[in-house]
C-alpha cells in the first residue's frame, strides 16, 4: 500500500486523556487519600465521595501539567516519547487550559464539600509536585526527597476531609511510611531507565554513584520503608490481626524480595522484579488500612 494513503494517526480521546493526566498514578494517589480517610472515620460515609472525586481530579490536573512542563524532555525519553504532547496528538495551549481547569475543579469540590484543610493540602501538593518538585528535578539527582513530600500528602489529605487533626500521630506515622517509600520506588525507576532520563538532561544517581552503589542505597530506603511500617499498629493507624498480619507480611515480603539488590551488579530484571514489589507493597499497605476498620467490628 501507498504510504501516501495511510490513515492519519488518530489517538482515542478517552486513552489520550487517561495518558496525558497519568490516571493509574493519579488513580493510585486517590486510593491512599482513601485510606487516610477511612483511617481516620474508622469506616466510610458520603464524605468519601468527594474525597475522592476532588483529589482524583487535582491529581489528574497536576500530572497533566507536568507532562506540559516536561514535554520537550518527554520526547527525548523512550520510556515517555509516545505520550500525547511529544506525539503532537494534543496541543500544549489545549493541554495546559485542561490541567488548569481539572485541578480547578478538584480544588472546589475539596474546598465547597469538605473542611477548608483538605482544599489547601490539596493545593500545596499541587504547587509542591509542579513547582518544586518539577524544576528541581533537572538539577539534583537527589530530588525526589524533597520531592516525595507528594507520597505523604493524599493521605494526610483524606484524613483532613474526614475531619481529623493533622497533629495526630497516626496520621504522621502513616504519612511518614509513604513518605519513604517513594524515595525507593523512583530510584528504581531511575535505574531502569537511566539512559533515557540522562540523554533527557535529567542528573541521575546512577551517574553520580554507579549502579551497585545505587543498588544498595535503595535497598537500605527500602529496609527503612518495611521497618517504618511497625509505626502503624503502635500508633494505631490499623490494629485487627488480619490487618496487622497482611501488613506484617507485606513489609516482610518486601524485605526479602529487595535482598537482591545488594549483588555487585543486579539484573535490569532483577531491579523491575524489586520494582515489581515496591508498588505491589503500596497497594497491599493501602488494602491492610482500609480494611482494618470494618474487620474491627
Amino acid at each position: 500500500m501507498n504510504a501516501a494513503v495511510l490513515p492519519a494517526h488518530r489517538p482515542r480521546p478517552l486513552a489520550m486523556l487517561a495518558e496525558l493526566t497519568k490516571l493509574r498514578i493519579s488513580g493510585a494517589s486517590t486510593l491512599t487519600a482513601a485510606a487516610g480517610y477511612i483511617a481516620c472515620r474508622r469506616g466510610v460515609d458520603a464524605g468519601l465521595i468527594p474525597t475522592l472525586a476532588g483529589i482524583l481530579l487535582l491529581a489528574m490536573g497536576s500530572s497533566a501539567l507536568n507532562e506540559v512542563q516536561e514535554r520537550h524532555l518527554d520526547a527525548r525519553m523512550p520510556r515517555t516519547w509516545h505520550r500525547p504532547l511529544p506525539q503532537g496528538d494534543i496541543q500544549p495551549g489545549t493541554a495546559l487550559v485542561l490541567a488548569l481547569a481539572l485541578a480547578l475543579a478538584g480544588f472546589l469540590v475539596l474546598r465547597l464539600f469538605l473542611p477548608a484543610s483538605a482544599a489547601w493540602l490539596g493545593a500545596l501538593a499541587l504547587a509542591w509536585y509542579n513547582g518544586v518538585y518539577t524544576p528541581l528535578k533537572r538539577f539534583s539527582a537527589f530530588a525526589v526527597v524533597p520531592g516525595s513530600l507528594i507520597g505523604a500528602l493524599p493521605p494526610a489529605i483524606g484524613w483532613a476531609a474526614a475531619g481529623g487533626d493533622l497533629r495526630n500521630p497516626a496520621l504522621l506515622a502513616l504519612a511518614f511510611v509513604f513518605f519513604i517509600w517513594q524515595v525507593p520506588h523512583f530510584w528504581l525507576l531511575v535505574t531502569l531507565h537511566a539512559e533515557g532520563y540522562e540523554q533527557a538532561g535529567f542528573p541521575t544517581l546512577v551517574q553520580v554513584l554507579g549502579r551497585p552503589r545505587l543498588a544498595r542505597l535503595t535497598f537500605t530506603w527500602i529496609i527503612g520503608t518495611a521497618t517504618a511500617c511497625s509505626l502503624l499498629p503502635v500508633f494505631r493507624v490499623l490494629g485487627t490481626p488480619p490487618a496487622v498480619l497482611l501488613l506484617a507480611g507485606s513489609a516482610l515480603a518486601l524485605a526479602l524480595g529487595a535482598l537482591p539488590l545488594l549483588r555487585e551488579a543486579p539484573s535490569p530484571r532483577t531491579t523491575r522484579r524489586v520494582f515489581m514489589n515496591v508498588n505491589l507493597f503500596a497497594l497491599l499497605l493501602t488494602a491492610a488500612v482500609v480494611l482494618d476498620p470494618f474487620l474491627a467490628r
